[in-house]
C-alpha cells in the first residue's frame, strides 16, 4: 500500500466530513486501492464516528474513550499503518485534487526527503506562514516571542521562525513542518521514532521535524499544491493560554535537545520572552476594554467644559461665569458619573448597540440628578447644563463610535452596523438547504445571495465587492476543491471569508452566527 493517512478528530464533525470528502476525490491516488485512512477520535460527543461510519465506510476508526492528546492519538494509528508513506492530516483541512499525487511523486523523486509539507491557506485565502518554519533556536524563538518576527516579516534573521525570507511560491528545503499536513516515509518514522507524547500542543511537529533532520534526512516545503487549513478552532495566538502552551512546548523541546550552557541560556531567554509577551497581552487586553470608557470620560468632560463656557456667555454674559472650580473639578465628577451609567447599562459590551448607549447616558443623567439633589450647594450648579450636557455627550458619543469602528474594528463593533451578507455558491438544489439553515439561524432573506456554477475567479471577486459579501459558502459537491482553493486565493483581497456547507452540520467554517 502506498499511503496511510492519519486524522485525529475531536468534536469537529463537519470539518472532518469535508476533509474526508476532499481525500476521497483525490486524483492519481485511489482511496480504495492505494491508500488507507485512519480517523482516531478522542472521545468526541458530536457524532463524528457515526458520521464517518455511515458516509465513509472505507475509513478505519479508532475510538478512544478519553481525549488522549494529539501525539498519542496519532501514534495509535501510525503503529498500525501499512502504507509506505504516512500523512498526518488535520481534520480542518481541505486538499486539492492533485495534492496527494503531487506530494507522493515528489517524495518518490527525493529519497533523501524525510518529511514534506505544502502551501497552506487559511479560511480567507491568505497564506499561512507556518507552512514553512525554521528551527526554534534560542535566537529564533526569542525573536518570535518578542514580536520582532512580526515587525520584520521578510528578514532572514528576525523572521527565521517562519522563514519569511523564502518565497511562498517556490519549493524549499526547510527545518520544521506543520503537523496539519506532514507526509513522511514510514521507514523514516520507524528509524527516528514517532511523535513524542510528552508534548501537549505546538511542539510535536517541531520535535519530529528536528529528529528527522538529525537522522540525516531533509524536510521540504512543496509550493506546487495547496490546501485549506481553516484554523481558528484552537487557542487564539494573542491569548495568555497560547503564550503559556507555546512556552511549555518550547521548554520541553529545550530540555530534550539543548543541553548544558546553551540549554540554560535558551530557558532564560524564553522566560524573559514569556513575561514580555504576557505583559503585552495583558496590557493590550486592558487597553482594549478601557479605551472606550476612557475616551468617553475625556470627551464628555471636554464637551461639558465647552457648554459651560457657551451657556455662561449666552445666559449671563460672561464666559467664565461658572468659575475654575466648576470646570476643573466638578465637571470631572459629572463626566465620570455619565460613564458609570454607561458601564452599569452595558453600553461598552461588544457589539455596541444604540439602545444600550442611550440607556447608559440616561442612567448617567438620573445618577447625576440624584447626586445633584444629595450633594451640598458647592456641587449644585445649572440643571440645564446637566440635561443639555448629557444629551450632547450621548449623541456625540454615538458619532465617535462610528469613528472608532472604522479606526479600531476589533475594539469597537457596532451592533447595528452593516449586516453580514452571505453568498451561496452552487446549483439551486444545493444552495436551498444552506438558505434554509441560515434563515433558521435568524439570517434574513435580504442577507443571502446565490451564485450558480459555472463561474470564473473574476466573476466571484466582482460579486463579492459589488454586493459587499461577508462570507462565501460553497454548497456544491461536484466542483473541484482545487477550483475553490484557487478562487479563495485569487479573491482574498476582496475581504470575504469562506466556508463549506454540510447538511449534517451546517456551515463547516467561517464566522459563527
Amino acid at each position: 500500500m502506498k499511503l496511510s493517512i492519519v486524522i485525529v478528530n475531536y468534536n469537529v464533525c463537519s470539518f472532518l466530513e469535508q476533509c474526508l470528502r476532499s481525500v476521497q476525490r483525490s486524483q492519481g491516488v485511489d482511496y480504495r486501492r492505494d491508500m488507507e485512512v485512519w480517523v482516531v477520535d478522542n472521545a468526541s460527543v458530536d457524532d463524528s464516528v457515526a458520521m464517518v461510519k455511515s458516509r465513509f465506510p472505507w475509513v478505519r476508526c479508532i475510538e478512544n474513550r478519553d481525549n488522549v492528546g494529539f501525539a498519542k492519538a496519532n501514534n495509535q494509528a501510525i503503529a498500525r499503518a501499512a502504507g509506505d508513506y504516512v500523512l498526518l492530516l488535520n481534520p480542518d483541512t481541505v486538499l486539492e485534487e492533485n495534492t496527494l499525487a503531487a506530494c507522493l511523486a515528489f517524495m518518490d523523486a527525493h529519497p533523501e526527503a524525510g518529511g514534506l509539507g505544502v502551501r497552506m491557506l487559511d479560511g480567507n485565502g491568505r497564506f499561512l506562514p507556518e507552512s514553512k518554519r525554521g528551527l526554534p533556536t534560542p535566537e529564533t524563538a526569542f525573536y518570535k516571542m518578542t514580536g520582532l518576527a512580526r515587525l520584520f516579516p521578510h528578514s532572514k534573521r528576525f523572521a527565521r521562525y517562519y522563514m519569511g525570507h523564502l518565497s511562498e511560491f517556490k519549493t524549499w528545503e526547510v527545518d520544521v513542518l506543520s503537523g496539519a499536513f506532514m507526509l513522511m516515509p514510514k521507514r523514516v518514522l520507524e528509524e527516528v521514532g514517532y511523535l513524542d507524547e510528552t508534548f501537549f500542543m505546538y511542539g510535536e511537529d517541531i520535535d519530529l521535524s528536528y529528529r528527522i533532520t538529525q537522522g540525516g534526512y531533509k524536510n521540504y516545503y512543496l509550493a506546487d499544491t495547496r490546501i485549506i487549513h481553516y484554523k481558528g478552532e484552537s487557542t487564539k495566538k494573542g491569548s495568555l493560554n497560547y503564550v503559556r502552551v507555546f512556552y511549555k512546548a518550547m521548554e520541553i523541546f529545550v530540555a530534550k535537545h539543548f543541553k548544558g550552557t546553551l540549554g540554560g541560556l535558551f530557558a532564560f531567554l524564553l522566560k524573559g520572552a514569556i513575561w514580555l509577551r504576557a505583559s503585552v497581552s495583558v496590557g493590550k487586553r486592558l487597553l482594549r476594554r478601557a479605551f472606550l470608557p476612557l475616551w468617553d470620560l475625556l470627551w464628555s468632560y471636554a464637551l461639558l467644559v465647552g457648554l459651560s463656557y457657551g451657556w455662561g456667555r449666552l445666559a449671563f454674559g460672561h464666559w467664565h461665569y461658572y468659575g475654575d472650580v466648576y470646570r476643573h473639578y466638578i465637571l470631572w465628577v459629572y463626566a465620570a458619573i455619565l460613564v458609570a451609567g454607561g458601564l452599569l447599562a452595558g453600553a461598552y459590551r461588544n457589539p455596541i448597540r444604540f439602545r444600550r448607549t442611550m440607556a447608559g447616558y440616561g442612567l448617567g443623567l438620573a445618577l447625576l440628578f440624584g447626586f445633584f439633589a444629595l450633594a451640598g450647594p458647592q456641587w449644585q450648579f445649572s440643571r440645564f447644563l446637566l440635561v443639555a450636557g448629557s444629551a450632547a455627550c450621548a449623541l456625540t458619543a454615538w458619532g465617535w463610535r462610528y469613528v472608532w469602528q472604522w479606526c479600531l474594528p476589533d475594539w469597537c463593533v457596532l451592533g447595528h452596523g452593516r449586516r453580514r451578507k452571505y453568498l451561496l455558491a452552487g446549483r439551486p438544489e444545493e444552495t436551498e438547504p444552506a438558505r434554509r439553515w441560515l434563515m433558521a439561524k435568524g439570517v434574513s432573506e435580504q442577507q443571502i445571495g446565490r451564485m450558480v456554477w459555472p463561474m470564473t475567479e473574476r466573476q466571484l471577486c466582482d460579486r463579492i465587492r459589488i454586493d459587499r459579501v461577508s462570507e462565501v459558502v460553497f454548497c456544491s459537491q461536484d466542483v473541484p476543491f482545487s477550483d475553490m482553493v484557487r478562487w479563495m486565493e485569487a479573491c482574498r483581497s476582496a475581504g470575504a471569508e469562506y466556508s463549506g456547507f454540510s447538511e449534517t452540520g451546517g456551515k463547516v467554517a467561517g464566522q459563527k452566527i
